[in-house]
Order: structure tokens, then sequence, then C-alpha cells
């Protein structure tokens, strides 16, 4: 899955399943944490945020304005630059 996002930096498009789905609603954007403690025994000093996950919900739809619009969850964990599908909701 890839996300394509617009220069201020909120989503414009998601490929998921070999299909672009273009962004037809404002997105809901925020941050939950990790517990890091569990899944990293240790983490090295300096190496950055390893707590907020980042997390975007964006109603998409396939080409036309016409079809179905569909309700992704999107999570992107510390230091990772994959986005992650959590969810999908609608027709």
């Amino acid at each position: 899955m890839d996300v394509r996002f617009t220069a201020t930096g909120t989503p414009l498009a998601v490929r998921y399943d070999g299909r672009v789905r273009a962004v037809a609603a404002e997105p809901l954007h925020w941050f939950s944490r990790d517990s890091w403690w569990e899944t990293h025994p240790t983490v090295p000093v300096g190496l950055g945020n390893v707590v907020d996950i980042e997390n975007w919900r964006v109603q998409v739809r396939l080409g036309a304005s016409t079809s179905a619009l569909r309700t992704f969850q999107l999570r992107r964990n510390p230091l990772s630059e994959q986005w992650l599908l959590e969810s999908i909701a609608g027709d």
C-alpha cells in the first residue's frame, strides 16, 4: 500500500490492491502511543521518536465521483516509512 500526500502533508490518494483511490473528504489525523518497551527491550540513545504512532482516517473513492465511499484507517509505526492499512469500512 502506498499513500500520496499533498505538499502540506495531507493524504491525497491511496494505492491499495493495485488501484488508486482518491481522498474524497477531509481526513482525520491523530497520534497514538506505542508500548515500545514491550517490542524493543532497549532503545539506543538518539534513535528518535519510538513512541508516536501516526494515524489517518480517510474517506476514499475509485475514479468517478459517483463511486461508493470507503473509509480507510492508516497507521505508520515509529521509525517506519511504510504505511499500514489498519481497517476498511464501507461498501
